[in-house]
């Protein structure tokens, strides 16, 4: 009797010997929580700056990454930078409708685009949280017909658009590290600066190792060989390929240090921990 196909295997059906059903469950772990952690983050509206000066006015300070750019700033909430930090100024009331007064909800929709559409998170939550297969010769969740990335799923063709949106935060961000080493106009260095520093670091060697950026970089051709200047192009792409090779690394890395920069930022904006650094 021949054995079943894919879509008669029945769910989680396998012959498999390993511990196969670790990755996926680590994965729905590892997401849902910075999906719930990241929510009640933006949800907040406050604490989410830190300079250690009252009423600074000069430039500088710790900004979490959730809230950078500040497009909007409500005055009056706590651990906020000051107004003139905001791009467009006061808080509008035609915005008061979101959650927690908070310019985060404005700003995480590009870069999580860019995750939610990324090739390997598409592997990675259709395994862990739809099962279609949870993993290599396992058995799925039933399917008559497979439809592929057809439908509503037709979005993901989307990630090559949000990747432009992806570098443009990468320089925010890399502004945000260098504003990371001045307090109200003064230079130094914290603990804050250098994980500030790191996230645009780990973000960038994400970005840039994306299967996208790669086939950008690479002229856009499906064969070198056929193509006129097609030696050069394939050098630029096998450049990407060295950042390509570690594309989940760099995903799970970058994802877990955007949160504990909020985190530590937030921490700090509270008085929970003290931020050890020259200005004193």
């Amino acid at each position: 009797m021949s054995s079943p196909t894919g879509r008669e295997r029945k769910l989680l059906s396998n012959l498999r010997e390993d511990n196969w059903w670790i990755s996926p469950m680590l994965v729905l772990f590892g997401l849902l929580s910075f999906i719930v952690y990241s929510t009640w983050a933006a949800w907040q509206g406050e604490y989410f700056w830190w300079s250690g000066v009252v009423n600074a006015e000069g430039f500088g300070g710790y900004l979490s990454p959730f809230y950078s750019p500040p497009i909007f700033i409500k005055e009056g909430m706590a651990g906020i930078p000051p107004i003139s930090h905001a791009l467009l100024g006061t808080w509008p009331e035609w915005l008061n409708w979101l959650p927690g007064y908070s310019p985060a909800w404005l700003i995480l929709v590009f870069p999580l685009s860019f995750r939610f559409t990324c090739y390997y998170y598409r592997k990675a939550y259709y395994r862990a949280f739809t099962f279609t297969p949870p993993a290599c010769a396992v058995g799925g969740i039933p399917q008559k017909d497979y439809k592929g990335e057809t439908g509503i799923l037709l979005f993901q063709n989307l990630h090559r658009y949000a990747l432009y949106f992806a570098i443009i935060f990468i320089f925010i961000l890399s502004y945000d590290a260098v504003m990371s080493f001045f307090r109200n106009g003064e230079f130094g260095i914290g603990v804050g600066s250098i994980v500030l520093l790191i996230n645009p670091l780990l973000l960038g060697a994400y970005t840039f190792g994306c299967h996208s950026f790669r086939h950008l970089v690479g002229g856009r051709m499906d064969c070198f060989s056929c193509s006129h200047g097609g030696e050069h192009a394939h050098n630029r792409w096998k450049i990407i390929t060295s950042l390509n090779r570690r594309h989940q690394m760099f995903a799970w890395l970058s994802l877990v240090w955007v949160g504990f920069s909020d985190v530590y930022v937030r921490l700090v904006s509270m008085g929970v921990i003290t931020d050890f650094n020259t200005w004193g």
